[in-house]
Formats: C-alpha cells, structure tokens, sequence
C-alpha cells in the first residue's frame, strides 16, 4: 500500500506512522508537514507544506494513494467556534476534497472523537464541528470511514504536544491498564489506532463510524 499520513507528528499520528512503518504490505509512506525532519527511514517521503488550505499546486503528488490517515487536529480548549472550524474543518475538507477527486479508489479515515455530534446540532461546540466534519467526508467520492476513540493509551514513548493532555497522561499513566480492564469500552491504545486503520484500509468495516468498541474489534479483524 502507500498511505498518505496528515499529523503524523500528533499523538495520534505518531502511533499510526509507526504501525505503518511495521506493516510489511506498506510499501510507502508520504507524511505532510510543516516542517521538515520527521522522517525517519527511506520509506518515509515527507511532504512539507506551510499553507495547508490549498494543494492546487502538489496535485500530481496526491495521486496514486491506498490511503489517507488523517490525524491532524487541536484542542477546543479557549478556542472559538469560527476558529476551532476552520482548523478541523476547513483543513480537512481543503485535503480531502482533491484527494476524493483524484484517489477515489482511496480509504481515507478521519480521527475525530467519542461523543461526536453527527446532528451538528448539539449544545457541545467541538462536536458539532467534528460532526459536521464526518457528514462532509461521508459524501466525498471515496471510502471514509470516522474513528472516534475514547481515552487514548500512548504507547512506545509517545507523548502528546497539548500541554494539559501531558498533564493528565503523567497523572493517569499508572491508572491506564487498571482502567482499560475496568472500561474496555472507553480506552484505546495509539498501537491500535494505527493497527486498526490499516486493517480497514486493507479490508474495509461494516460500519462507517467506528466507536472505541470497532476500534479494537477491527484490530481483532
């Protein structure tokens, strides 16, 4: 496969790079970036792009894509709802509509978020706008598929950029593995995110929203 990877720097995006890079049948990886230097081996191409709403210019670098794991994404803490639209919808939709058009073989599978408001009406700012973000993914011409993880695990050293996730992760770190057991239905790993998007870009789901529980029984296969 080659997979097309936005965030793979993120929390998130760091485990998804480093399943693929452990994945036999990922033959290439292409990760858009800010800035350049996180590649890591020869199978990884990085794509380095200051302005992220718009790649008119790079579209015959978009074509040719298995899939696209799309990881990027902020915090709505302090955040207006404007703002908090442009950045998680408004840079998705500016990525994923050409991909659609030019990859419409493609899986493209988006990170949003358990609670995720597909009524783009609820009283919940940031689920409204990650809701509105699936509803417009979902009517793209490819295959797109929404994970909305609960309480995620990082695994293999990760640490999330965010300030108060780091906080809450160095506080919770020694509760995680009790806490999995006691609500499997809530907590997810960064390892199975990224096992679990490869198997459904390899293999398709039932469902197009796949909540904590599809997750993991995904990893399963």
């Amino acid at each position: 496969m080659k997979v097309l990877i936005f965030g793979a720097t993120g929390m998130v995006g760091q485990g998804v790079l480093g399943e693929c890079l452990r994945a036999d049948d990922v033959e290439q990886i292409v990760t858009v970036v800010r800035r350049a230097g996180s590649a890591q081996t020869p199978k990884v191409r990085e794509m380095v792009r200051v302005d992220l709403t718009n790649f008119a210019d790079v579209e015959d670098q978009l074509t040719g894509f298995d899939a696209c794991l799309f990881c990027l994404g902020v915090s709505s803490s302090g955040m207006k709802e404007a703002e908090y639209e442009r950045i998680s919808y408004g840079l998705t939709l500016a990525a994923a509509e050409p991909l659609s058009r030019l990859n419409p073989q493609m899986t493209f599978i988006y990170v949003s978020g358990a609670g995720t408001d597909s009524t783009e009406k609820g009283r919940t700012m940031w689920a409204r706008v990650k809701g509105r973000t699936e509803n417009a993914l979902l009517v793209l011409p490819f295959k797109a598929y929404m994970f909305r993880p609960g309480i995620i695990e990082p695994m293999d050293g990760i640490e999330s950029k965010t300030p108060a996730y780091r906080t809450f992760y160095k506080v919770a770190k020694p509760l995680l593995p009790l806490l999995r057991r006691a609500l499997p239905r809530l907590i997810v790993s960064t390892r199975e995110i990224g096992q679990a998007m490869l198997t459904v870009a390899r293999e398709g789901y039932p469902k197009r929203i796949l909540e904590t529980t599809d997750i993991r029984a995904a990893v399963r296969g």
